[in-house]
């Protein structure tokens, strides 16, 4: 990394540079003015596809609160990385990142003229983008959160939570909820349904029959499927989960 400062654009317009991606099974081209003008957009950029940070935690968590940015008014939200189109066509589905469009910077024209095209040769990665998150409307840039300049990888300020606390401050997040089943299970079958009905989106984690009581011990001091958890609270079994969906209805 250079030791001059990276530039922070807030004022500025977007560079006009044109963007080659793979969409279905076939080459496209993507223009600064099809991405950005009349829009409001979030993008975020970042080191580079399949890296710990930015498939942990960077990535994941933009893509979960898409529907949060969709009420604060955003139209797209944006991930760039100076990788080829197969690279991030296959992060997004390896991902599953339905939400977010994944920007393909293979000849980092974009990142470099953001002034923001670093050298990473010392992880044999070459010039890649630093990370940062931009807000976007109609090609003009209101806000960025660029990462300190540190050594390493530093992950503060670009994140999707610091980026929807800037759009709307105080904003409710969907809610995290997981269940633990097993297959056939009919009391979890009906968990499930309680939680379709009430509309909300969970991640099933199915226990095979090999480690499933000592799992359910271990993280939910229980015996038995289902096992619901809701932003990391115990919720229970399905008839539990059936009495706090309705104290939730009555609140």
């Amino acid at each position: 990394m250079s030791e001059q400062s990276l530039p922070n654009r807030e004022g500025q317009t977007v560079p006009e540079v044109s963007f080659r991606i793979r969409r279905d099974d076939g080459w496209a081209t993507l223009t600064t003015d099809e991405l950005f003008a009349g829009k409001n957009v979030v993008v975020f950029s970042l080191p580079g596809a399949f890296t710990p940070t930015c498939s942990s935690t960077h990535l994941p968590r933009y893509n979960e609160l898409a529907p949060a940015f969709a009420k604060a008014g955003i139209d797209t939200i944006v991930c760039v990385a100076v990788n080829d189109p197969f690279v991030m066509e296959e992060w997004g589905k390896d991902q599953e990142a339905e939400n977010v469009l994944l920007l393909p910077d293979g000849n980092g024209a974009f990142t470099e003229a953001m002034g923001l095209l670093v050298d990473k040769s010392d992880l044999n990665f070459g010039k890649r983008s630093w990370r940062y998150s931009m807000l976007v409307r109609d090609k003009r840039i209101e806000k960025m959160f660029l990462e300190p300049q540190k050594p390493g990888d530093p992950f503060e300020v670009s994140d999707a939570d610091t980026m929807l606390d800037y759009l709307a401050p105080g904003m409710k997040r969907p809610d995290q909820v997981a269940i633990l089943t097993r297959e056939g299970c009919p009391f979890c079958a009906k968990a499930k349904k309680l939680l379709d009905e009430a509309g909300y989106e969970y991640a099933e984690v199915p226990l095979p029959h090999t480690v499933r009581s000592k799992v359910l011990g271990a993280i939910a001091k229980a015996g038995t499927v289902p096992q619901v958890f809701v932003n990391g609270e115990l919720i229970g079994d399905s008839e539990k989960l059936e009495k706090w969906l309705g104290s939730r209805a009555r609140s």
